[in-house]
């Protein structure tokens, strides 16, 4: 008989480790309180810590990177159009 593994909802994962991290309750009594494991707890709260950065970062820095690579690829889209008309006319000289 396997058992089957319970998968928890992200908005459930945020709550639980939230909780945790206020303190205002041990680890064991949100473990039972929410019947989730008290390490499976431990897990995300610390995962909540490590990653809290990522909601508050700047994504404008991101987006100046963007723009100049599609800058450039679009520069370079130009050029192969350029080659590609230049070969079709070379192509039709020579089958003349």
């Amino acid at each position: 008989m396997s058992l089957k593994r319970k998968t928890y909802s992200p908005a459930f994962r945020a709550k639980v480790a939230l909780a945790a991290h206020r303190g205002d309750k041990t680890i064991h009594q949100l473990a039972s309180h929410f019947q989730v494991s008290p390490q499976q707890i431990s897990n995300w709260k610390a995962r909540l810590t490590q990653r809290v950065e990522e909601i508050f970062q700047d994504n404008r820095s991101h987006k100046k990177e963007e723009s100049a690579n599609e800058a450039e690829l679009f520069e370079q889209i130009g050029r192969l159009k350029m080659e590609v008309d230049w070969l079709k006319k070379k192509s039709a000289l020579l089958a003349d």
